[in-house]
């Protein structure tokens, strides 16, 4: 048998089988034409074998997490298909898409207004120069102030909230608001958190509590109370709520609410409510339009300004009172208000001039007869 060997340098001993095939190169060696036809020996048929084992587990492994995969992206499509309708269109009366352009300009308007008031200003600057949308510094001037003061609070700065406050006041009185207050309290507690050398600051800030005396006396005499424990340490008292650092969140919705009411703007964005509720209404739309095709029901999608049916959204979307005729199961509007007769009843207009006989109205709930001029409308 003819035998390749291979003398390496420094070495008596030729190398094993297995050291030759760790130090070859065979991308650049080429096969020695003398160990062609050869057969293996013990060691090497061990190692081949091992790697060939090895091999076929990878490979079993890898075919079934693809399967696994495979299966998890399937149901992935099947579910996107069976609760997505490309046809939404459909619940929509027709009339909503004659003014495309103009119903574009709106959608656009109401996207910049929440860039706005969730403070994201250079994308909705952005947005306003690829749209060529103009708005107006008077609209954006809010939404910039209301950004400023947030993020001062959020750094726990007060002096910009408590600008905006004091020069506000007056308005801000007149919606019974708290907000004055709150800022000077928590000027107060940041203060009384100095310890004992800030005392006689806290002392003397004290007086912008006078104008507030009456409403908030109790608050007040606590936090007055809270400065016999000073030296000892506010966190080991009685008053260690004063220290909780969810007073600054709190105070950072208060101004949320107080000054979006005071301005005239909603707390939440009308686009991300008008999302919520589409996503609550949608379903049950597609539903009784499904009812209605099956049926072939003509003239459900006639009025604009209603729906079919009434869907509930839940208590986070109710914004005003909503009052219902209980004579023709309708609702109030501004062309047919409810009515208060003389004997507590409530009832629509129209439902009254219907009730009407002979100049007199008897009252559908009890037998009072009354004249139909001495119904006073309510506002809800």
């Amino acid at each position: 048998m003819t035998h390749c060997s291979l003398d390496l340098p420094g070495s008596s001993n030729p190398p094993s089988h297995l050291s030759l095939l760790s130090r070859w190169d065979h991308r650049h060696v080429p096969p020695c034409p003398a160990l062609q036809g050869t057969p293996l020996s013990a060691t090497l048929s061990l190692v081949m074998s091992q790697c060939c084992r090895k091999i076929k587990d990878t490979v079993q492994k890898l075919a079934s997490d693809h399967k696994d995969i495979h299966s998890s992206v399937s149901r992935v499509g099947k579910a996107i298909d069976r609760n997505f309708d490309s046809e939404i269109c459909g619940v929509v009366s027709d009339a909503v898409w004659d003014a495309r352009e103009q119903q574009q300009q709106i959608l656009q308007m109401a996207i910049v207004e929440h860039l706005y008031q969730q403070g994201m200003l250079s994308v909705a600057e952005e947005l306003c120069q690829e749209s060529t949308l103009n708005v107006d510094l008077d609209f954006k001037q809010p939404f910039l102030e209301l950004n400023r003061i947030l993020e001062a609070l959020h750094e726990q700065d007060l002096g910009p909230a408590l600008e905006w406050a004091v020069s506000h006041r007056q308005r801000l009185l007149e919606l019974n608001s708290s907000l004055e207050f709150k800022l000077h309290r928590l000027h107060f507690i940041r203060l009384l958190a100095g310890g004992p050398e800030k005392q006689l600051e806290a002392l003397s800030y004290a007086r912008h509590f006078q104008p507030f005396a009456r409403l908030h006396q109790r608050e007040i005499q606590v936090m007055m109370g809270s400065l016999v424990y000073l030296r000892l340490g506010l966190e080991k008292s009685p008053y260690c709520h004063l220290l909780d650092n969810s007073h600054w969140a709190e105070i950072c919705e208060t101004f949320t609410r107080d000054a979006c009411s005071l301005l005239g703007l909603s707390v939440e964005s009308p686009l991300s409510v008008s999302f919520a509720s589409g996503c609550v209404a949608l379903p049950v739309l597609m539903n009784i339009k499904a009812v209605i095709e099956q049926r072939q029901c003509t003239g459900v999608w006639s009025h604009k300004d209603e729906l079919p049916i009434e869907i509930e959204l839940g208590m986070k979307c109710w914004y005003h009172s909503v009052f219902a005729c209980p004579i023709l199961r309708q609702q109030t509007s501004d062309s047919n208000p409810p009515i208060k007769l003389i004997c507590g009843h409530v009832i629509s207009r129209d439902a009254l001039n219907k009730l009407i006989n002979g100049g007199k109205l008897k009252c559908p709930y009890c037998p009072m007869e009354q004249n139909p001029a001495d119904g006073k409308r309510i506002i809800f």
